[in-house]
């Protein structure tokens, strides 16, 4: 069976199949997969990945020494040689570990899906921190007309769960850098969600100043909201007020009666014993 037969189909079909390709002994693959040189091959440029442990790829590069690469890389071919389409780490790893040879399947795919399959298996296979798993989800639905029911079955995660990773991407830059670089945990963040730019700092601010926990950090969030609920309450309540005073403010400045309306109240100022007598019998 040829690779372009066995990877010639839909997305989740290709990771499927690459899936079990894995999963068989190497000797029982030998159509899928070959020894190819390590020099031959070039990253792929769309490669959602930023970063890369070094620790860990050390550590995999010295398992390698020891075992070899138990789960091959995935290429496609070029004029020029090939392009790494997936398994960074492993092909990373492989060439820290000083070996010329990798052990690969060559895939046939078209062009136009190299960025959809990078996606895709870095989401299932690498250990993107949140903001790039977000924006890989993102990508999936917005530029590549993946809908969420469609990404939930090929990566084997719930809507509800993919919809709160991309959600993430509203937060505030310096909170998606906290995010990214670990100092801040992805639970921690899915409370910051909708939060206004001010308050989302300050609350960032407390969790790490003060080490919270997410529970305290939720009730921090919950205790913020019902006091920007009351706030808005009152405010909402003074325009009333405000609104009212006005109206008698007009109607009694057209029966002549001078007035001055701060804060919640209304005054009037008369000019006479004789103004006063005439304000009280129009009031009763």
């Amino acid at each position: 069976m040829s690779a372009k037969k066995v990877l010639g189909r839909g997305l989740s079909a290709i990771i499927e199949d690459v899936e079990e390709a894995y999963k068989q002994d190497i000797e029982q693959s030998k159509d899928l997969v070959r020894e190819i040189n390590v020099n031959d091959i070039t990253p792929n440029p769309y490669q959602p990945r930023v970063n890369f442990n070094e620790v860990a790829l050390k550590e995999l590069s010295e398992s390698i020494k020891r075992h070899g690469l138990l789960q091959p890389i995935i290429v496609v071919a070029k004029e020029d040689g090939y392009m790494l389409l997936a398994g960074e780490r492993r092909y990373r790893a492989t060439k820290l570990a000083g070996f010329s040879k990798i052990k690969a399947i060559v895939a046939d795919i078209e062009s136009k899906n190299l960025r959809e399959l990078a996606l895709i298996e870095n989401i299932q296979r690498e250990d993107l921190n949140p903001i790039e798993l977000a924006v890989a989800y993102k990508e999936l639905i917005e530029e590549y007309k993946i809908t969420q029911e469609g990404l939930s079955e090929i990566i084997h995660k719930s809507r509800t769960q993919i919809t709160n990773t991309i959600r993430l991407l509203s937060l505030s830059d310096k909170t998606k850098e906290y995010l990214s670089e670990g100092t801040l945990s992805q639970g921690h963040a899915k409370v910051l969600v909708g939060l206004e730019p001010k308050e989302e700092e300050t609350v960032v601010n407390t969790i790490l100043g003060q080490k919270l926990s997410v529970r305290e950090t939720e009730i921090l969030v919950k205790n913020l909201k019902l006091s920007d609920e009351k706030n808005n309450e009152k405010k909402q309540n003074h325009k009333i007020v405000s609104e009212a005073l006005s109206i008698v403010k007009e109607k009694l400045e057209n029966h002549g009666f001078k007035t001055s309306v701060k804060t919640n109240a209304i005054t009037i100022f008369f000019k006479d014993d004789e103004a006063i007598s005439a304000f009280l019998k129009q009031i009763n």
